[in-house]
């Protein structure tokens, strides 16, 4: 009995999100056999916290639609989960995690998926009570409620959580400030003539847009927000959401001696080893390839999270799997519209000093006759020597995941905007127009070029 033990292959996982149940799972059905434990800090794992902005814009109906399992299934499945349980040490050398409670226990492969966390305003009074992360779905259900008596809120910055919270709060009724230093939103990736309809929408709905401004402080009365400062002014309010860029957390790894790169994210290699052997991870905490310029970035998708999760998984529990470099399709709905892309957006291409030739095109979703025909913008960008597609961003009413995800392929694999300019399209009223605007973005780039 006691050789059984030693035979049984133990496996730890650090974090209950996309990227650590990826990888219990991905472990799991590696090596059934496995002894599978998972640590979280939440009273839940495997939910969705990309639907928190959804459910409070109402456009979602409850926030128990967002959990993916029941904890029974997960113990059906035979994977260990510790709620509520907080890693507060690793030590590689004997193979050992220990919890804030002192439990101690041994793993032959760890994986951690310790996430995210929001980069700190750094400004007084950030323990006011009205500050709201979007993060735990258990803090966002008691949230709700508070939304319910707010009047005024204020988004810090226009990242993408800040973009879906100023939707969410406009759909709520609720008059929403949004404050950013940069000149647009989302301005790291995407472009303004892409995010001018966008905005447009949100002062549709009542929102107001504090651009090239910062937040400087929260003053409050009794413990509680009244009033966000900023470099332009105050502005009166019940309630701000902190939606700062996300930053890797790696307290936990750095103290075991992982190394991290670059964007501070844990290095890891293509089956997800860090620098320490036995030792995996994948997610937020973990800095990733980008497939055209080779640099590594971090803070990406839940389904990027999922698919790290699994490749982790399945070589800690003795399989072998390869994560490839990313290219980064997105997409999302802001305001009144759908906005989408893929790699670099002019801005960014621009910055770092990689050459490219634009195409854009108007185009329409569906036939010029068919209700509800819905506008599509695209805008391409491509490598000037041999025309490689090498970014793209879409904004419209319709349609624009799906480009999203097969422009991401047309990157990955060297399409050209040749290829783009000839390439065939379902035409079909219902779904598909005549001309298909990423065609007609190929060939107005081609045009740009005497081609």
């Amino acid at each position: 009995m006691g050789d059984e033990r030693e035979m049984t292959r133990r496996i730890v996982v650090v974090g209950g999100g996309a990227a650590g149940m990826g990888a219990a799972g991905a472990a799991k059905g590696t090596d059934p056999s496995a002894e599978v434990i998972v640590f979280t800090g939440y009273e839940d794992a495997a939910y969705s916290p990309c639907g928190i902005p959804y459910v409070h814009g109402r456009e979602i109906a409850s926030f128990e639609s967002l959990f993916m399992a029941t904890k029974q299934q997960y113990v059906d499945q035979g994977i260990d989960i510790r709620y509520e349980t907080t890693v507060a040490s690793i030590d590689v050398k004997a193979k050992t995690v220990t919890t804030t409670d002192g439990t101690v226990e041994r793993y032959d492969s760890l994986v951690l998926a310790t996430g995210f966390d929001y980069a700190d305003p750094d400004v007084p009074n950030s323990d006011l009570g009205g500050i709201y992360y979007v993060k735990n779905i258990r803090q966002a259900m008691e949230w709700d409620k508070v939304l319910d008596t707010v009047k005024t809120a204020v988004v810090d910055e226009a990242t993408p959580l800040g973009a879906e919270m100023v939707t969410a709060l406009a759909h709520r009724g609720i008059e929403t400030h949004l404050v950013d230093p940069a000149p647009w939103a989302m301005s790291s990736a995407t472009d303004p003539d892409i995010m001018e309809p966008v905005q447009e929408s949100w002062i549709e709905m009542g929102a107001k847009l504090h651009f090239n401004t910062k937040v400087t402080g929260f003053v409050g009365d009794g413990g509680k927000l009244r009033e966000v400062t900023t470099s332009q002014g105050g502005i009166q309010a019940d309630l701000v959401v902190v939606a700062t860029k996300k930053v890797p957390n790696v307290e936990l790894a750095t103290a075991a001696g992982l190394k991290t790169g670059m964007s501070g994210g844990l290095i890891v290699d293509g089956r997800m080893r860090t620098s320490v052997s036995g030792v995996y991870a994948a997610g937020d905490c973990t800095e990733i390839p980008h497939g055209v310029s080779n640099v590594p970035i971090q803070g990406l998708s839940g389904s990027h999270a999922y698919a790290q999760g699994k490749v982790a998984g399945v070589n800690a529990a003795g399989g072998t799997r390869e994560y490839q470099a990313v290219y980064v399709p997105w997409g999302m709905v802001a305001g009144k519209w759908m906005i989408g892309g893929v790699s670099f957006s002019e801005t960014l291409a621009t910055a770092l000093g990689v050459p490219f030739v634009v195409g854009n095109a108007q185009g329409i979703s569906r036939a010029r006759y068919y209700p509800d025909v819905k506008p599509v913008k695209v805008k391409l960008l491509a490598e000037p020597e041999h025309l490689r597609l090498i970014g793209a961003q879409l904004v419209g009413g319709e349609g624009i995941k799906e480009r999203a995800d097969f422009l991401a392929m047309a990157v990955r694999t060297g399409i050209t905007i040749n290829d783009l300019a000839t390439m065939e399209n379902v035409y079909s009223p219902p779904i598909g127009a005549l001309n298909e605007p990423i065609s007609l973005a190929a060939q107005n780039a081609l045009s740009k070029l005497g081609k």
